[in-house]
């Protein structure tokens, strides 16, 4: 018997997408017996599985386990936690690879599957043979076992092995998500004063929704720290590998700016090491990791990517713009360079300890720089990489310099300005920085002007 997914949910980094329109139990046990064939042929027997809380995530992770043991693969399911539990599990226990089903920050219906196969990411092409060993129904077959194992307290404990002591006052937004048992574990064995928000895992998501890169998300926050005088607040998003935070004042550390904190300490005690900041990112971070005596490697965005450009530099530590912060094997109890969002934060909590100044100082002591959001313009699929292409080449051929490592990135006397060619959907996404918004005016002014030459008006 054969199963095919639907093509919209096979997506760059894993696979995503919407409980009851593309996305059902049938296609959770082709991913896992299409899973286990790859497991098998690179000689594992073994897969963790947890999953988030997201109300669809049971009926999925049964199927998912299903198809994973009748394609001749042992299971151990490690429950609900956030994604990083999962690539603790899959480092720590006597696995070959693991599978989280979770739908990330996405919309409430929306769900999928992450998947790690000998310590590194499985995505890309990986994800596409999927398919097509799905579609062709070349299954492994077999009868696999299915075990529990109870991790959540090995993790967090792997969690506190990078505290460094301090004692602050800390407001903590889980957003229902899953990260919200291990938060509450974690804190409970930190000085200092905490408090807690939306730790019950609730796949309704009944308080806002758990994407900490749109501010309307961290109002509850932001209102907590003022109200309370706290240092500072951190949120995470629905599946704890995105990290975001607020000052004393509510003002939001967006993941460049994080990574910009985080990256201070790592730095003193790697000397000259490299850091991966992604093509999203300020120019600010650039400048900052030289600056520090690091070396600095602009990476294409998107997770899986960044693992990669990490391993491929041997970098003890990268972040995304989206608030992924990877910590290599290396740098204060990181595992494999895995995005961990608990990790970041206890790290952030060291961080700002061995500054000897407040988070709030940190913020104000950044460029006031202006900037944009992801700005996003729909594309004919068909168009969307092209059109990456002809803005390209009608730079390169004017003399523009461009970095070409993700769609395009140019930089002018007003700033910069980035368009490139979504991974997700088919849209295409810019953003700019600029030293005030008249020069902001400026870069946005030619962000249209090549848009226009491709046929595509932005609203």
């Amino acid at each position: 018997m054969t199963h095919s997914f639907a093509p919209e949910i096979l997506r760059e980094y894993d696979i995503r997408g919407t409980v009851g329109r593309n996305l059902s139990v049938a296609d959770a046990i082709a991913v896992g017996r299409s899973f286990a064939t790859r497991v098998r042929a690179a000689g594992g027997t073994r897969v963790a599985v947890g999953r988030d809380g997201r109300l669809s995530s049971p009926d999925l992770e049964a199927g998912l386990v299903e198809g994973l043991a009748a394609g001749g693969v042992d299971v151990v399911r490690i429950g609900i936690g956030p994604t990083p539990m999962l690539y603790y599990a899959e480092a720590t226990l006597e696995v070959d690879a693991g599978v989280h089903v979770t739908g990330s920050h996405n919309p409430r219906d929306d769900n999928g599957f992450k998947m790690v196969l000998g310590h590194r990411a499985f995505y890309g092409a990986d994800v596409l043979d999927l398919a097509r060993i799905a579609a062709d129904g070349a299954w492994s077959e077999g009868r696999g076992s299915v075990s529990e194992a109870e991790v959540l307290d090995a993790y967090v404990g792997r969690l506190l092995a990078g505290y460094a002591g301090g004692s602050f006052r800390i407001a903590w937004d889980c957003g229902n998500g899953a990260a919200g048992p291990a938060v509450e574990r974690l804190v409970a064995q930190l000085p200092g004063e905490h408090h807690l928000l939306h730790t019950a895992v609730d796949g309704r998501f009944p308080n806002h929704h758990p994407d900490p890169t749109e501010e309307a998300n961290l109002a509850d926050l932001q209102a907590l720290v003022r109200a309370k005088g706290l240092d500072f607040g951190i949120a995470f998003d629905g599946d704890g590998d995105r990290i975001g935070a607020v000052d004393g004042e509510g003002r939001v550390l967006w993941g460049d700016q994080l990574l910009s904190v985080l990256m201070v300490p790592v730095l003193a005690e790697l000397r000259g090491a490299t850091v991966v900041a992604d093509v999203k990112s300020s120019q600010f971070v650039f400048d900052r990791i030289v600056e520090l005596g690091g070396k600095a490697v602009m990476g294409a965005t998107g997770h899986s990517l960044m693992k990669e450009a990490m391993l491929a530099h041997d970098a003890p530590i990268a972040g995304e713009l989206s608030g992924h912060i990877f910590f290599g094997a290396g740098a204060n109890g990181g595992w494999y360079g895995f995005d961990d969002a608990l990790h970041a934060a206890v790290q952030l909590i060291r961080a700002v300890l061995l500054s000897g100044r407040s988070l709030t100082a940190l913020r104000s002591a950044m460029p006031p720089l202006v900037n944009t959001p992801d700005l996003r313009f729909p594309v004919d699929p068909a168009r969307k990489f092209a059109v990456i292409d002809e803005v390209r080449a009608r730079l390169e051929a004017r003399g523009v310099p461009v970095v070409a490592i993700d769609g395009v990135r140019v930089t002018t006397a007003e700033g910069w300005w980035l368009l490139r060619a979504s991974n997700t959907q088919d849209v295409l996404t810019a953003r700019a920085e600029a030293g005030s918004e008249a020069e902001l005016a400026a870069l946005l002014a030619a962000i249209d002007a090549e848009l226009a030459l491709s046929g595509i008006a932005r609203d």
